[in-house]
């Protein structure tokens, strides 16, 4: 069996100190306030049958896979500037594209990287695999789930501005 190592995922100086700040607030503060709601719904009584109790264990486990999460993110992470602009697709630049027929655009990269309102595909997947490393102009394909090929080709690409 081969062992396989998490991808780096790129990201701004921004939205490294970003994720940081989030991190340290809920492995700090954040969990001294879900330690109070749980002290204080256990204060209410009978454990089995207190919706508030229950709610705040299920607010701490939420809180804990996000530090989790966090954590494993930001030390894979590659801080540096957003990658050139000169139509090369890769992590961090915001593609359109026709997929399929369909014009799209999307971030290629994280969606900790992402703090708007755009779609993004991670250099993995099917989609951001075909395209990675390819320029505008190029006409490529990856293979759907169902097996069918989809055709996409490259219209723009561009470094993601936040």
């Amino acid at each position: 069996m081969t062992e396989t190592t998490p991808a780096t995922t790129w990201l701004t100086q921004e939205a490294f100190d970003r994720l940081q700040a989030e991190l340290d607030h809920l492995s700090g503060e954040g969990r001294l306030e879900i330690a109070r709601k749980i002290e204080a719904a256990r204060e209410e009584g009978d454990l089995r049958e207190n919706g508030g109790y229950h709610a705040a264990k299920e607010e701490q486990g939420k809180q804990e896979a996000r530090i989790r999460q966090l954590r494993d993110l930001l030390e894979r992470a590659q801080v540096g500037e957003a990658p050139p602009d000169d139509g090369v697709v890769e992590p961090g630049m915001v593609v359109t594209a026709t997929v399929a027929g369909d014009e799209m655009t999307f971030l290629l990269g994280s969606r900790e990287v992402a703090g708007g309102d755009i779609d993004v595909y991670s250099p993995t997947s099917p989609l951001g695999a075909a395209i990675n490393g390819r320029s505008v102009g190029d006409t490529t394909s990856y293979a759907a789930p169902n097996g069918r090929q989809i055709e996409v080709r490259i219209t723009a690409a561009r470094p993601y501005a936040g």
